[in-house]
């Protein structure tokens, strides 16, 4: 009896204690993980919601980079993290991809974590170095379909948003090309400036600055209509590539057992940050725009996650291309 008197005292402080844990929450810094280089687009987009979401909750978020194994170290690191809302994950597309390219991962995509919000979703533009031959999209299907084996596809390491994007464009031509991976979107991007290599497919977030400068040049976007940005680059679907269409989206999320409460206020600050004047802005001009309110939401989020593991995996297993 007495057992049974404790147990059904710690259960009630339980019920009493978690909703007060959430009513004070943040009461210190929160540091959201971003498991790629400084810097690169998926830090951009981090770093631009992070100080909004500060102010929305009165605590400051620190960005910090986790970069490696295609995201998987980073992940793995808020994965494994205390589920109190002090340790947040951004992170892309590749939250769904990995859990085809990895296939011994230390964690389970689905079930390892909680989910806050959709952030943005990115566009892609296919580029080449600033001589590259072909004068249009049209010419550039051609010539790469002519030259694929003596071609240079630059990607910032498996997983990574250019290299899906080069994938699934080395799909839609039916050319294989020779990829070179490299350990970040800042070398493989200072290399295709350089002419060391041919061909990137990238986020505006990482090329709207190049392609303005002409030290690059753009020949498509992944985008269903054209982007404001760029109105004179066609889409990818205009020229017959539809399997091209695609967009590399960003979420954030917290360990697994984090409380509701935790996840709905920061999908609150979500919503707050993105709603934010500066943030529509700057994201605009990196040829993007925040995730409206209803999908800066817990459910939207995994909803996403779920339909994304789905399309990819036919993909990857198609291109046999696996990271262990």
């Amino acid at each position: 009896m007495a057992f049974k008197k404790l147990l059904g005292a710690l259960v009630a402080a339980t019920m009493l204690t978690a909703p007060a844990f959430a009513a004070g929450y943040p009461e210190r810094q929160i540091t959201m993980v971003v498991p790629f280089s400084a810097g690169g687009p998926t830090d951009t987009v981090a770093r631009l919601v992070a100080e909004k979401m500060s102010s929305d909750l009165g605590q400051q978020i620190v960005v910090e980079n986790v970069g490696g194994a295609g995201g998987t170290l980073g992940a793995g690191q808020v994965a494994k993290a205390e589920a109190d809302g002090y340790t947040v994950l951004l992170h892309h597309i590749g939250m769904a991809t990995s859990a085809t390219l990895y296939r011994n991962l230390a964690y389970d995509t689905l079930n390892a974590f909680e989910y806050v919000g959709l952030v943005t979703e990115v566009p892609m533009v296919v580029v080449a170095r600033k001589d590259f031959e072909p004068a249009d999209f049209n010419a550039f299907k051609d010539y790469v379909k002519a030259n694929g084996d003596k071609l240079t596809l630059a990607n910032a390491g498996i997983g990574a948003a250019s290299h899906l994007c080069g994938m699934l464009l080395m799909q839609a031509l039916e050319t294989p090309l020779v990829t070179v991976p490299y350990k970040g979107t800042g070398p493989a991007m200072t290399d295709l400036l350089g002419g060391q290599t041919d061909i990137m497919c990238d986020q505006t977030t990482n090329t709207t600055q190049q392609i303005q400068g002409g030290t690059i040049k753009a020949y498509a976007v992944t985008t269903p209509e054209r982007l404001p940005l760029f109105p004179d680059l066609p889409t990818a679907k205009e020229s017959g590539l539809d399997s091209l269409e695609f967009a590399i989206w960003h979420g954030i999320y917290t360990p697994k057992g984090t409380p509701a409460e935790v996840n709905e206020r920061l999908s609150k600050a979500l919503q707050a940050a993105l709603a934010d004047g500066g943030v529509i802005k700057a994201m605009a001009d990196l040829g993007t725009a925040p995730s409206p309110a209803e999908d800066a939401t817990p459910a939207a989020l995994k909803a996403k996650l779920e339909a994304e593991i789905t399309r990819w995996k036919p993909v990857i297993d198609a291109a046999g291309t696996y990271a262990d």
